[in-house]
């Protein structure tokens, strides 16, 4: 029994070393804030963490790009590395202009395109109606349905940039994730298929279908996923196609853009330029 006194952060920060926390010091912070907002006994809430569930569903919500994220449980997690991809969809979007998110999870992406871009309209979509119900807690608008299946058709040719986190671990690399992160998020938003290419490769081809000319498409990916998806958006029609990786060098995202002007051809040699971009550059 951890005790409610001025020993509680002890106890607890105890009980999360010996469970093999790798920040313990935080997470006791972390959960001692949510038992006191009421989230439950810290005992309880100590139990769930030390069972491997996600941290921001005890606490219910996480940090992302300096904004307060609510995070339901069954919702996917955001996680750290996606920090610079929002960032840079922050960048691109114009002030006034329109974006899309699909597969938003919690909304994280969405959640700061709104905070950055106050006057662009931001629209998100996921296949989970509890990912979509979490989402518009956080004030996104977001609509239940298959990537772009149901997006206002009133949108198409007029998006300023596309982004999308999809699932896109190789269906035979499951084995190799965390055993919590197996045990307790939804497979759905794990599981790429084989290569783990298949929601990615979708979700460029509806990106191609939803752009402006000039506009941008972002996807997270990861291992050696970069090529296929560089084939597969040239053969969409995309241009400038762009791989950013992260200071350890490893591919993160992968951009492109519609081209301004209709081309005869997908320019294949795009694929080749402008690769290797740090993430957030």
């Amino acid at each position: 029994m951890i005790g409610r006194g001025p020993g509680d952060r002890a106890s607890v920060l105890e009980a999360l070393v010996a469970g093999g926390s790798i920040e313990p010091g935080a997470e006791a912070d972390a959960l001692l804030e949510a038992a006191n907002d009421g989230a439950g006994p810290v005992d309880r809430l100590v139990a769930r963490r030390l069972d491997g569930e996600p941290l921001p569903w005890i606490t219910g919500w996480v940090r992302f790009c300096d904004a307060r994220v609510l995070v339901d449980p069954g919702v996917f997690v955001p996680r750290p590395q996606t920090e610079a991809l929002a960032r840079r969809a922050v960048a691109l979007l114009p002030a006034g202009g329109v974006a899309v998110d699909l597969c938003t999870g919690s909304g994280a992406i969405a959640v700061v395109l709104r905070s950055e871009r106050p006057a662009a309209s931001v629209i998100a979509t996921d296949v989970d109606p509890v990912a979509v119900a979490c989402a518009r807690r956080n004030g996104v608008e977001a609509l239940v349905g298959d990537l772009d299946e149901p997006l206002p058709p009133a949108l198409r040719e007029r998006v300023d940039v596309v982004t999308a986190v999809v699932p896109y671990v190789p269906t035979e690399e499951l084995h190799l994730l965390p055993r919590d992160v197996l045990a307790h998020e939804p497979a759905r938003a794990l599981d790429g298929g084989p290569g783990g290419t298949a929601v990615l490769e979708r979700a460029a081809r509806a990106a191609a279908r939803w752009l402006r000319p000039g506009g941008t498409v972002l996807l997270e990916l990861g291992g050696d996923q970069a090529d296929v998806l560089s084939t597969t958006m040239a053969d969409a029609g995309l241009t400038a196609i762009r791989v950013h990786r992260d200071d350890e060098g490893r591919d993160r995202a992968i951009e492109a853009r519609r081209p301004a002007r209709p081309s005869s051809a997908p320019d294949r040699d795009s694929r080749a330029s402008d690769t290797g971009t740090r993430v957030g550059s």
